[in-house]
């Protein structure tokens, strides 16, 4: 049987991958791609952070950046969508080209830099969202920000009526020195100032949005020891493991290898698993983890989860497998359950926390 989307990428990928990425935005803005939506099945219910989820897969930030198609994201059967990375001033990023596909890898390598219309027209859009579906809002600071704090607590008061719950992304490698804010004493004064915002806004709002914080896959053990102190101390209400990495260990694709960026894809499964299950031991069971990382398969979905994940997301996974893989996750998840006798998804959490734990990456 000849599968349409494997002719459709070949086309695709005669395209460099910065505007083959534009044309699927586009595709899916002009619905030209189809709804995929699984069959609703309450055994992938999630209630994480005070949020229902139709199902545990979300599409993960940096594809919809400026929340041009969070809906038609939904409607490919995600269960929540995270848009973004928004920062309050528009940024066109680093130099092109910066988007590097390494094809034997099933990989992808970036150096966009936050690249954004800006908060101003990502709110426009959001507001205008005839969807009721989650959408979480991913919010990031400007490179050229006199205070990168001050602009996360300017995305928090911004979004507060139209975001499902925010994420505060530290841990892109493409905007200089922002990963420093996963040190220590910087992470304990983001998390004051973020959170503090958020409360504000519970004031006057009388709603209560999750913020979640998304962290690197390149720390050391004592890092996570921090972070996870950081976390628990300030009454965050979630993590998400992980960004992309700055490890090029065990790739075929050697003539794209040497490119500077964040690796994404296929290679960063094993290492981003492990990190989640690391952070899972350390914060305990209640904190709930989104897991992110070469996420591209039924199996891999359910990894996460067996490692510690709440929820998983994907992105560079849909370059390679086109729009029907959410949805073919999706229905997988439910087969597995039924096939399996599996009442609820998250009865499968942590069964293979201490594997992952022990892995050497």
């Amino acid at each position: 049987m000849i599968d349409p989307f494997k002719i459709g990428r070949r086309g695709l990928f005669l395209f460099d991958p910065e505007t083959a990425h534009g044309l699927s935005v586009a595709a899916l803005k002009s619905g030209l791609v189809p709804s995929c939506r699984a069959p609703h099945d309450p055994r992938l219910v999630q209630q994480v952070a005070g949020l229902t989820f139709p199902n545990p897969l979300g599409m993960a930030a940096g594809y919809d950046k400026n929340a041009e198609v969070p809906d038609a994201l939904l409607n490919l059967g995600f269960g929540f969508a995270e848009v973004g990375t928004l920062t309050p001033k528009p940024q066109s990023g680093n130099p092109r080209p910066r988007i590097f596909r390494l094809e034997r890898d099933n990989a992808v390598i970036n150096r966009l830099g936050f690249n954004n219309e800006g908060h101003a027209s990502a709110l426009a859009r959001l507001q205008a969202r005839k969807g009721v579906g989650i959408v979480g809002v991913n919010i990031g600071a400007n490179k050229d920000s006199d205070d990168r704090i001050a602009d996360y607590v300017t995305g928090i008061h911004r979004f507060y009526g139209v975001a499902g719950y925010f994420t505060a992304n530290i841990s892109s490698p493409n905007t200089p020195g922002l990963r420093d804010l996963q040190a220590r004493e910087s992470l304990a004064a983001l998390l004051k100032a973020v959170l503090a915002a958020r409360d504000e806004k519970v004031l006057s709002a009388g709603i209560r949005r999750p913020v979640f914080l998304k962290i690197a896959p390149d720390l050391t053990e004592e890092g996570m020891d921090d972070i996870a102190e950081e976390v628990l101390a300030s009454g965050l209400d979630g993590l998400i493991v992980s960004n992309t990495t700055l490890s090029r260990e065990g790739l075929t694709d050697t003539r794209q290898a040497s490119e500077a960026g964040g690796l994404s894809g296929a290679p960063l499964f094993e290492t981003s698993t492990a990190v989640l299950a690391r952070m899972r031991k350390r914060v305990g069971p209640d904190l709930p983890i989104i897991g992110v990382g070469g996420v591209s398969s039924v199996e891999t979905a359910l990894e996460k989860i067996r490692a510690g994940a709440d929820l998983v997301q994907l992105y560079s996974s849909m370059v390679y497998e086109g729009p029907a893989l959410p949805g073919r996750i999706v229905r997988g998840l439910s087969k597995y359950c039924a096939d399996n006798g599996v009442a609820s998804i998250r009865d499968l959490r942590d069964s293979r926390l201490d594997h992952w734990v022990a892995a050497k990456v």
